[in-house]
């Protein structure tokens, strides 16, 4: 939960039926109120794919399995979740056995106060948030780095490869001589050279996307679904106001972004950091985003620009060209987008008319796929 308009998840934990309608009402309003009878129906409830619990509040004194032992399990299952404990026994043994067994955030007494739960409730919540932003940007980390390490260990292997073959040939001073030995070298030394290019250009590419995306992590960006994304992306891009006047987003069918979207919040910003660069400076500019379903799901970024030349278009996901010719850029950004939806099975589409537009299409996996 690090959206601060959307209130906190509460689990509340009680075999009593009336202390669970009690507690629901008195906090119903500041929060989203779930309830169980008993530890394992609270771990049913979290172990659900779409459970977003935020706080678990349990009684301790339950029938069969104790408040401690939820505690004890959470801890090691949901080690993000704000556990709070309430306890109508306060004896040393039933504390002691608590905190020692779990990470407590407050510890309330029966019989509750309806303010003193709505403020540790507050806490709690704030808590949660801060935790969850921690984790997003822990999980963004390893989902780039994991993105990383696979694309670049190719190229890699490959260069020390040739490398091996090179000083291997060097080392049994072969005898041979002449143009096959030469091209030989020369083919092995151009080989490095384009995949010690592309391992420098991925790294950059990222870099620079990690930068376009705003001033706040990417991990903010990917909020579920492709609608959430995009307005995540709109409202937290450096955008001037003339800038977020031109774009209009169009949402024909919203689907889940299920695999790396932090890197997929990256291709989407660098997407529309391009279609920025090639309008400005143009009259009547405008950038259409379009999210829809297909054969495939698909986010589109469309711009009224100047287009890309024919010659270049066929090359964009192939070879390092510039979409805006000799204007500056590595050429490398469109084969790094492309790379990083190909990643997880989609791939990048670009069509353009010259003098006309350039629509660039996000194609995700089908969702037959994405649930597989």
């Amino acid at each position: 939960m690090s959206d601060r308009s959307q209130p906190a998840t509460v689990l509340y934990v009680d075999d009593e039926e009336l202390a669970r309608k009690y507690f629901a009402r008195a906090v119903e309003n500041d929060f989203t109120v779930l309830t169980a009878p008993s530890v394992d129906e609270a771990l049913e409830i979290l172990a659900k794919p779409d459970s977003d619990v935020d706080v678990l509040v349990t009684d301790y004194r339950m029938p069969g399995r104790v408040g401690g032992e939820l505690l004890r399990q959470v801890e090691r299952d949901y080690p993000h979740l704000v556990r709070i404990l309430v306890t109508a026994y306060a004896d040393k043994e039933v504390l002691l056995e608590t905190i020692n067994g779990g990470d407590i955030f407050r510890i309330l007494e029966k019989p509750l106060d309806a303010n003193t739960v709505r403020d540790a409730l507050r806490l709690a919540s704030e808590n949660a948030r801060e935790r969850a932003l921690r984790r997003q940007s822990l999980l963004a980390i390893e989902e780039t780095v994991a993105f990383l390490a696979h694309e670049l260990n190719t190229p890699l292997a490959t260069i020390a490869n040739f490398a091996r073959n090179i000083q291997r040939r060097v080392n049994a001073q072969q005898e041979e001589s002449g143009l096959p030995w030469r091209a030989d070298i020369g083919n092995a030394a151009a080989h490095m050279n384009d995949n010690a290019r592309y391992c420098l250009s991925v790294l950059a590419s990222f870099v620079e996307s990690v930068k376009r995306a705003s001033v706040v992590p990417a991990a903010r960006l990917a909020s579920g679904s492709a609608q959430q994304m995009v307005a995540a992306l709109l409202g937290m891009y450096p955008l001037a106001p003339s800038q977020r006047d031109i774009i209009e987003v169009d949402v024909q069918a919203d689907f889940t972004v299920r695999a790396s979207p932090n890197c997929v919040a990256l291709v989407l910003s660098s997407l529309l950091s391009n279609a920025l660069r090639a309008l400005q400076g143009l009259p009547g500019p405008r950038i259409r985003i379009t999210v829809g379903v297909a054969e495939r799901p698909y986010i589109i970024v469309e711009d009224n620009g100047p287009g890309i030349a024919p010659a270049l278009l066929n090359r964009l996901l192939l070879d390092p060209v510039s979409m805006h010719g000799d204007e500056g850029g590595s050429g490398w950004g469109l084969i790094f987008c492309n790379r990083v939806m190909q990643s997880f099975g989609g791939h990048l589409r670009v069509q353009s008319e010259l003098g006309c537009s350039t629509t660039v299409t996000m194609n995700f996996p089908e969702l037959e796929k994405e649930r597989a």
